[in-house]
């Protein structure tokens, strides 16, 4: 952050194309302090999981998912397990229908071929030709991904960020709003209706949300789905295990089964949800570079 308390405008990467791949690896707990970039990116871990965070949420990109962030964005990003990351800088123009807010999409097999091969080029690589080509595939491929349902929002009413701020910090908290409701210094009806309000979820649905990102995280760095469930709240994996499937359509095992392997090293030189929907612990901390 900078010293006026505005996120720093970083420029990673040269933007010789309108489109630009950038690759980097990052160990487990690692975090990218908030920044934003001139451009806007797509953000990939080939391995591990990413949470992208903002003003108004959070994003949390497992394995075959991706985080779009706009243009000039404030966003930090903290890693769970080693990840990969491979990034696309590119001119929003050259997409005809592009999200104008963050949101996590689905990468397809092909997509993520793609964005591997463009982060491969030497740049800059020719207007015309084999490259370009690849790349203009990749842009039909960005713009036609589904979008996944992998966002907690965040509110700005102070009395709900006395509970979302202790629920960031312990998913697995039963309370109900009529438990909340001395922390936050508001009744139960009035804490349920300022979360319709302000996060378009009912309370449950939004702490359900939270456990679910968390549980992403905890899957990826080899957590069991017994201790998953038990800490998160739940009464019984099986419990859990529901909630998963009902959210995500598929169960841990299998969600996490059909990850793809890891890229390979960096060189020197957007849409899912169950059902799909088209669009239309100490981190270290380091100044940005994805």
């Amino acid at each position: 952050m900078s010293r006026d308390g505005q996120a720093p405008v970083l420029a990673i990467v040269e933007m010789t194309r309108p489109l630009v791949g950038y690759a980097a690896d990052f160990p487990s707990g690692f975090h990218l302090e908030r920044h934003c970039h001139p451009s806007a990116q797509l953000i990939y871990a080939s391995r591990g999981v990413m949470m992208v965070s903002t003003d108004r949420g959070r994003w949390v990109a497992p394995p075959q998912r991706a985080v779009w962030v706009p243009p000039l964005v404030s966003h930090a990003v903290r890693m769970t397990g080693d990840v990969q990351v491979r990034t696309l800088y590119l001119d929003p123009a050259l997409l005809r229908d592009r999200l104008p807010t963050c949101a996590v999409v689905h990468v397809s097999p092909l997509l993520r071929e793609l964005i591997l091969r463009v982060v491969g080029f030497d740049q800059p690589y020719p207007r015309e030709g084999c490259q370009a080509r690849i790349v203009a595939v990749l842009l039909d491929e960005i713009e036609t991904a589904p979008v996944a349902p992998l966002l907690l929002p965040t509110p700005k009413d102070p009395r709900l960020l006395a509970i979302t701020s202790r629920l960031a910090e312990d998913p697995g908290d039963r309370r109900t709003l009529t438990g909340w409701s001395r922390t936050a210094g508001a009744s139960a009806r009035t804490l349920a209706r300022l979360f319709e309000r302000e996060t378009g979820l009912s309370f449950v649905r939004w702490r359900q949300q939270a456990r679910l990102l968390r549980a992403l995280e905890w899957l990826a760095g080899g957590a069991s789905v017994t201790t998953i469930a038990l800490d998160l709240g739940y009464d019984s994996p099986s419990a859990f295990i529901t909630m998963f499937r009902e959210s995500l359509g598929a169960t841990p095992a299998h969600y996490f089964a059909a990850s793809p392997p890891a890229a390979a090293s960096p060189s020197s030189s957007g849409r899912a949800s169950a059902p799909q929907t088209p669009r239309g612990s100490g981190p270290t901390t380091a100044t940005a570079d994805c």
